[in-house]
C-alpha cells in the first residue's frame, strides 16, 4: 500500500467521522446559544438547564439518525476490509 492510499484512508475516515459528528455538534450549539440567549433575557443563571436541554437533543438525533449514522459506519467499514482483503 502506497502513501496516496493511506492518505485517501485517513481524508475518507475524517470525512465519515465528521459526517457522523456533525449533527449531534451543530444542533447541540444551537440548542446552547438558544439557552444563552433566554438565560441573559430572564436572568436565570442555571447551569443545568443548557446541560439536560443539550442532552436531550443529542439523544434526540441519535435516534432520529442512528440507523444512518450506523449505515455510514458499517459501510465504511466493509470498504476497509474489502481494501485489507483485496
Amino acid at each position: 500500500m502506497d502513501t496516496t492510499a493511506i492518505i485517501d484512508i485517513l481524508r475518507d475516515a475524517v470525512g465519515v467521522a465528521l459526517k457522523l459528528a456533525a449533527p449531534m455538534l451543530v444542533l447541540s450549539m444551537l440548542v446552547g446559544v438558544i439557552i444563552a440567549i433566554f438565560q441573559a433575557v430572564t436572568q436565570i443563571h442555571e447551569q443545568t438547564i443548557g446541560f439536560v436541554f443539550k442532552l436531550v437533543v443529542v439523544i434526540a438525533v441519535l435516534l432520529i439518525g442512528g440507523g444512518w449514522m450506523l449505515e455510514t459506519l458499517q459501510d465504511f467499514a466493509r470498504s476497509l476490509f474489502a481494501l485489507m482483503l483485496g
